[in-house]
């Protein structure tokens, strides 16, 4: 485990995935990350690429040839390596192409995360280095779980929380199948004003998915106390908002990329959200937790 600390934030990283496991106030006393209880939703916070979300009969296509890709794609599972400039606020992971990358995804490249406490904020930054002969397409993502209440002793209950946005607007979500694919169709998410009231009932139909928001920050409060959790992601477009039904959790997860819809499946380079880079160029894209 890998910890970066200052004195603000103390935060853990597991090299598997290259995931946070903790996201600790240190002046609150308050562990901000969900804690992964296999019971309910074994994660923390994973980390999405090559694509983001589910593809249809989980096969990647690439210039007509089929690979296996999982949900998310390959990150979350595989081993990463810790950087050797590691700080006590800055840790780097990496993973490089390899036989077993080339396998599923035939493209070479370096994918980095890259952890950096500035202040009362950690910055999650994900690097993409194109190191093929042709350009490569990809998707990436976060995906972080952030208790709710904040505490299990503060007295507060889940329905006392709201996400707070940081513009108005008109929150319609884009609809998915039972399998995690989008429909083409959209509901309206009603608002409290720039609040969106967190209730046990929200996500009865899997995650709110946003493509055009004006917001480019979502923070997470509760009329019970003053602590709140903000997620800024100016480079993201779309918007992810989700909690396993029940759990004492929610996610915000900044996307440059999603899963694809029940009209069937498409080649890599027409996927909805698909970054492009070309030979020799770097892809980088941030977002910030802050208390």
């Amino acid at each position: 485990m890998t910890i970066i600390e200052n004195n603000y934030l103390k935060v853990a990283i597991r090299s598997q995935g290259g995931e946070l496991t903790s996201i600790y106030n240190k002046a609150a006393g308050i562990e901000h990350l969900w804690q992964g209880d296999p019971n309910i939703w074994g994660w923390h916070a994973p980390n999405l690429f090559p694509v983001v979300g589910g593809l249809i009969d989980n096969e990647l296509q690439v210039d007509g040839q089929t690979y296996p890709m999982q949900r998310h794609g390959f990150i979350r599972p595989s081993e990463l390596k810790l950087g050797s400039e590691t700080t006590k606020q800055h840790a780097l992971f990496s993973l490089p192409y390899s036989d077993a990358t080339l396998a599923v995804y035939p493209f070479k490249f370096n994918y980095q995360i890259i952890y950096d406490l500035i202040d009362n904020a950690l910055r999650v930054t994900y690097k993409v280095v194109n190191m093929d002969t042709k350009p490569i397409w990809f998707s990436v993502g976060g995906h972080p779980a952030f208790n709710v209440p904040f505490s299990s002793t503060e007295g507060s209950a889940y329905e006392d929380y709201y996400l707070e946005f940081e513009t108005g607007e008109k929150l319609d979500t884009h609809m998915l199948s039972a399998d995690g694919f989008f429909t083409g169709e959209t509901r309206h998410v009603p608002l409290d004003g720039p609040k969106l009231h967190l209730t046990r009932h929200l996500f009865d139909e899997d995650a709110l998915v946003f493509k055009k928001l004006n917001s480019r920050q979502v923070t997470i409060k509760s009329d019970k106390h003053e602590h709140t959790l903000s997620v800024e992601f100016p480079h993201f477009n779309y918007l992810g908002i989700w909690a396993k039904p029940g759990a004492d959790f929610v996610c915000i997860e900044p996307w440059l990329g999603c899963a694809d819809s029940t009209s069937g499946a498409t080649d890599i380079s027409k996927k909805e959200g698909i970054q492009k880079l070309v030979p020799g160029h770097v892809f980088e894209a941030a977002f910030y937790v802050s208390i």
